[in-house]
């Protein structure tokens, strides 16, 4: 399985990447979500991976936080949600709305993403909700994800977060110093000023 790529980003859509590694162009499918958070054609871009092989064809999916990959491959496990429904889930609701949405049995949230029925969106719930109850591997940590879900500044928070575990913290000391640093900002929120504070205290 490819976990991830890093390679030079050649051409980006809202719905596709390619990534050039080793002399080698990786078609990669993305969420809209992803687009804008591409760098500029021709620099170092690196996707979280999920590769979907069918009889006739090996697609991957690529994402800019690795939580978003998870959740991705925990949404194709539902049945009838299969990669282009998932790919469109995500590209609407952020992982912490995900989650809050299937904790809470927000199906109405859920099907006001295009191509998602309220069927689809009831079972989606009914099929995941006891893994997002007892804390599924793309859930934050249970009082950081109250803070995330009631602060106004959630996503850049939520943001923050995913930042400095893709940098390899763990998500504890990731946890506990985007704590201390959010005492700094009492007000509104610059993401790159939050990570790099957030930074002098890991």
């Amino acid at each position: 399985m490819i976990y991830f790529i890093r390679g030079i980003l050649i051409q980006s859509t809202p719905g596709i990447a390619i990534l050039e590694t080793g002399g080698i162009g990786y078609k990669v499918h993305i969420p809209a979500s992803t687009y804008p958070k591409l760098p500029q054609i021709g620099q170092e871009a690196l996707l979280h991976t999920s590769m979907v092989v069918r009889e006739v064809s090996q697609t991957l999916y690529g994402f800019f936080y690795s939580e978003e990959r998870d959740l991705f491959e925990e949404l194709t496990t539902v049945s009838g949600i299969g990669p282009k429904i998932a790919l469109a889930l995500i590209g609407h609701l952020s992982v912490e709305e995900m989650h809050a949405a299937i904790g809470n049995q927000e199906v109405a949230m859920i099907s006001k993403v295009p191509g998602i029925g309220k069927k689809t969106a009831q079972r989606l719930v009914i099929e995941l909700r006891d893994k997002v109850q007892k804390g599924g591997k793309y859930s934050l940590p249970s009082d950081f994800a109250i803070q995330v879900g009631t602060d106004s500044r959630g996503q850049k928070i939520a943001d923050a977060m995913s930042a400095l575990l893709n940098l390899g913290y763990n998500q504890s000391t990731a946890q506990k110093a985007l704590k201390k640093s959010l005492s700094n900002f009492p007000e509104t929120i610059d993401l790159t000023e939050l990570i790099t504070d957030a930074l002098k205290n890991v």
